[in-house]
């Protein structure tokens, strides 16, 4: 799909580049795996946050702590959900203009003081305002997580590895749920409840303090650096990432020449801009990542935080008991993306989101039919819902994967906050409209028909990703969405340059000059061998003898510019146009005025 022109920039410098092929051709490494679990960590930390949140509620509207009513508590939920919407927007704004690596060190300490001054918050008076305004910021600091983290993992992992590497930190939520469990059953169970509760809060800073250390070392995204006109930074960042990899694996695989790009640093554009070209440029994709986000959210907030009232009015279970069942629907959430991730990258982006999203929602169908009848108890309700949602999480997260990698890299963080943003507002009323249908555990029929709502969401969403999903898996993130600042790969740099191309024009590669090294016996390199292209060069004595004939159905072209010399094979032009690349036995004909396109 091509990428909107309007937001190129005419003024910069054209720049070539095989750091996107790089990126992608590198093995996993000890690298990779640091990063992984650098960068993941947001996800726990929500998790934990909101499971903490939930479960230390109670223990708020005591006395002897902060006194606070049970609707001001549940405000905080609230509050905490408007600070990521905030966050997502804000710093997924400044994630595209100022990096990846600058935002996620920021986002985390935004957190990392939120989170610890919610634990200090004095008791009585307007106090309760320090703590709406403590989880606003903490929240914001999570948002702002998802948009700069997102983006940096699905443009630093290989392409190979991307879909089953973002399932899986994706499902780590449900890591940091399962912690936030223990600890909160740790603290309220045995220290004083006004001091319990504030133990609970500092577990998620605590855990962050250790990974902000971790942060510091990692590099910024070279796709980043590259298409925002940072050559050299870039350089230095694949550079650095390469020798790191070199030291714990085998020899790097050769890098693809055929996928350089030329690339002209494109303008900033806004959020209105930015939905004027998703509906504009993107309209299938907009509606397939926003149909994902939706419906996964709505059901997610409609169960997660309702389960505790189901199982306490209809099947009687203390509230003291209600966190040993939460912890087997956490489990349950956790496995589906740690066993079948791998599957969204062998069998397919598209029969796995679809096969998901269905499956849980006729999963969900039958559940409420066995609710509706009396065949459950606390138990069999449980491992009913652990089983839908070890395939609904794969599937929500693959609804994250989805828009992190489907749109453009300059205004990538900036669409996952967009998409975000608005999955969370449905999300919130998937919560409120269940707890009303709950109401006072009286009549089962309620909850049936929210059950079956929920599975109808499910449902619409696998059908939108059966006709519209992007068949991504194993692609290159330049080939699933052309990003706005590449002005063309290499068949249309050379047209669009006005000249051949050479050994002489093509830029370095340091892993052919590797190749190079080792030929010459590792001392020295030799004079011949300086071209990253040089050790092909009898290829390119043979394209140095190719001309290009242009063929237009049966009309003829006058000459209007000197023919060049190109690889060989079929291009199409904008003005309909076929060209041929072929030797130099036939006719001598002159390009066009248009940009062919190598097809």
């Amino acid at each position: 799909m091509a990428a909107p022109a309007l937001t190129a920039s005419s003024n910069s410098p054209a720049i070539r580049s095989l750091i996107p092929a790089r990126i992608d051709r590198l093995p996993w490494s000890k690298f990779h795996t640091r990063m992984v679990t650098a960068l993941g960590v947001a996800w726990v930390l929500d998790g934990l946050e909101i499971t903490i949140a939930a479960n230390v509620g109670p223990d708020l509207t005591r006395a002897d702590t902060l006194n606070m009513s049970a609707g001001a508590v549940a405000d905080m939920a609230t509050w905490y959900l408007i600070g990521q919407v905030f966050g997502a927007l804000f710093f997924g704004r400044l994630s595209d203009k100022l990096g990846r690596r600058n935002l996620f060190m920021i986002t985390l300490a935004v957190y990392l003081i939120g989170g610890g001054l919610t634990a200090l918050t004095p008791s009585g008076g307007y106090w309760f305002i320090f703590l709406y305004a403590t989880r606003v910021l903490a929240g914001a600091g999570i948002g702002g997580e998802y948009a700069a983290i997102n983006s940096a993992i699905d443009e630093m992992i290989p392409a190979k590895h991307r879909g089953r590497v973002d399932l899986t930190v994706n499902g780590t939520y449900w890591a940091g749920a399962f912690l936030g469990t223990i600890a909160t059953l740790v603290f309220i169970n045995n220290v004083a409840a006004k001091l319990g509760w504030r133990l609970a809060y500092l577990v998620g800073p605590l855990l962050g303090l250790v990974i902000i250390y971790v942060r510091r070392n990692l590099p910024e995204s070279p796709r980043w650096q590259i298409l925002h006109g940072r050559e050299k930074e870039a350089e230095a960042s694949i550079s650095k990432i390469e020798a790191e990899v070199r030291r714990s694996s085998k020899d790097l695989p050769p890098v693809d020449l055929s996928k350089e790009l030329e690339i002209r640093p494109a303008d900033q554009i806004g959020f209105l801009p930015l939905a004027k070209v998703l509906i504009r440029d993107y309209p299938t994709r907009s509606l397939l990542g926003g149909a994902l986000m939706i419906t996964q959210s709505f059901l997610y907030n409609a169960i997660f935080f309702t389960y505790g009232l189901v199982l306490e009015f209809f099947f009687g279970v203390r509230t003291g008991d209600t966190p040993y069942y939460f912890m087997a629907f956490a489990v349950g959430n956790l496995l589906g993306p740690l066993t079948i991730g791998r599957l969204f990258d062998t069998v397919g982006r598209r029969k796995m989101i679809s096969g998901t999203y269905l499956l849980s929602g006729f999963l969900l169908v039958i559940t409420a039919q066995c609710f509706k009848a009396g065949l459950l108890n606390a138990t069999t309700q449980t491992l009913c819902w652990t089983v839908i949602f070890f395939f609904a999480s794969a599937g929500a997260s693959a609804g994250y994967l989805t828009v992190s990698e489907v749109f453009p890299l300059e205004v990538r963080a900036k669409a996952i906050a967009i998409f975000f943003a608005v999955a969370q507002c449905f999300g919130s009323l998937g919560s409120h409209l269940y707890g009303h249908l709950i109401g006072d555990g009286h009549d089962p029929t309620k909850l049936y028909w929210g059950y079956l709502l929920g599975a109808a969401a499910m449902v619409a969403g696998g059908l939108v990703a059966v006709f519209f999903a992007v068949d991504a898996e194993g692609k290159s993130l330049e080939d699933i969405a052309k990003p706005l600042s590449v002005v063309a790969k290499p068949a249309q740099g050379m047209f669009r340059a006005g000249v051949p191309l050479t050994p002489e024009s093509a830029p370095l590669d340091a892993s052919v000059l590797e190749q190079a090294r080792r030929r010459a016996g590792g001392a020295s390199v030799p004079r011949q061998a300086q071209h990253a292209r040089k050790p092909f060069a009898r290829w390119w004595r043979y394209l140095s003898r190719l001309e290009v004939r242009h063929r237009r159905q049966s009309e003829t072209i006058p000459a209007a510019q000197p023919r060049g010399r190109f690889r060989p094979g079929k291009y199409r032009c904008d003005c309909s146009a076929t060209f041929l690349a072929v030797g130099c036995g036939g006719p001598s004909v002159p390009l066009c005025q248009h940009a062919p396109v190598l097809i």
